[in-house]
């Protein structure tokens, strides 16, 4: 019975009925939506805006006044910024606005599609490789051998093996990443094969396949998901370099690292060639690892802030 109710009836002589007591701390609100997960995870809010901005300019790129970025022109080339030429002219005569923009889509087309590639193979490898115990020792001593290579060096022996061509590269790089995948979702099945829940489902009979898809496959997406997110910045910045170093995409294809190739011999009188796709690559990876890093923290549990 409440306060309020006993004081409605006469107390008896000897007993005391203490006041109620004001509020101390104000009622907690809880904070749905967009708000609450700015609030709550900042790190994921700006990065995924930065990642959204990049994505839209380079959806968006024939309508944002860029010209044809294989357009040469002589007369007017290594012309510093200015009103005409927002980012200058190359040594063609280029303008490297248009191709800045138009060599987001290259980095962004390769690191979805590595992180895509390298998290689904990885997946499919750990799973197999954590939970099948006499499939473990030969798939992982395969994976070492590919972890034991760096991965620059391996996507530029691929890249020697075929020529030149966004889709090379992307292989080229997704098989330099799989092993890491495939070693992250190992250590995570590992663990989980020794619950209580997988060790029911065994003695009920269900099949491995089934065990797999319906105990293990799920816990496993979080951390995957985080690795993904690095794996794409890591596979933007290796396209760079192999491009940089003529081993990428072709110097028809306009990307960052080809802007920056182009340019490094005039780098120190004309450092604009290289500086504005050196600085859209660098906030490029910025925003993707801003996101991993807020993902990792809200979806681990072991960081969550509230249950």
């Amino acid at each position: 019975m409440s306060v309020e109710a006993l004081t409605r009836f006469p107390v008896p002589d000897g007993i005391a009925v203490a006041p109620p007591l004001p509020d101390v701390l104000p009622p907690v609100k809880l904070r749905r939506g967009f708000t609450g997960l700015a609030r709550r995870h900042p790190t994921v809010t700006v990065g995924g805006a930065l990642l959204i901005l990049l994505i839209l300019m380079a959806l968006l790129a024939p309508f944002l006044g860029t010209v044809d970025p294989t357009a040469l022109a002589p007369a007017r080339r290594t012309r510093a910024p200015s009103a005409e030429f927002w980012f200058g002219t190359d040594m063609l005569g280029r303008d490297i606005y248009s191709r800045v923009v138009y060599g987001a889509r290259v980095s962004l087309t390769v690191g979805f599609s590595v992180a895509i590639l390298a998290s689904l193979a990885g997946l499919a490898i750990g799973l197999v490789s954590g939970f099948v115990r006499w499939a473990d020792g030969v798939i992982m001593r395969v994976m070492d051998g590919l972890m034991s290579i760096p991965p620059i060096l391996l996507a530029v022996a691929l890249m020697a093996l075929t020529r030149g061509s966004v889709g090379n590269v992307i292989t080229a790089i997704t098989i330099a990443e799989i092993p890491r995948v495939s070693r992250l979702v190992r250590g995570v099945v590992l663990s989980l094969r020794e619950q209580p829940y997988v060790d029911a489902a065994v003695a009920a009979g269900t099949r491995t396949p089934a065990i797999i898809l319906r105990h293990i496959l799920p816990n496993t997406l979080a951390p995957m998901t985080v690795q993904a997110t690095f794996i794409c910045a890591s596979a933007m910045i290796v396209e760079a370099i192999l491009s940089f170093i003529g081993a990428g995409t072709p110097p028809t294809i306009p990307s960052w690292g080809n802007i920056m190739a182009e340019g490094r011999a005039l780098w120190q009188v004309k450092p604009f060639i290289i500086f504005f796709p050196a600085a859209f690559l660098s906030v490029t990876v910025l925003a993707v690892n801003l996101l991993g890093d807020g993902l990792r923290d809200a979806l681990d549990p072991r960081m969550a802030k509230e249950i």
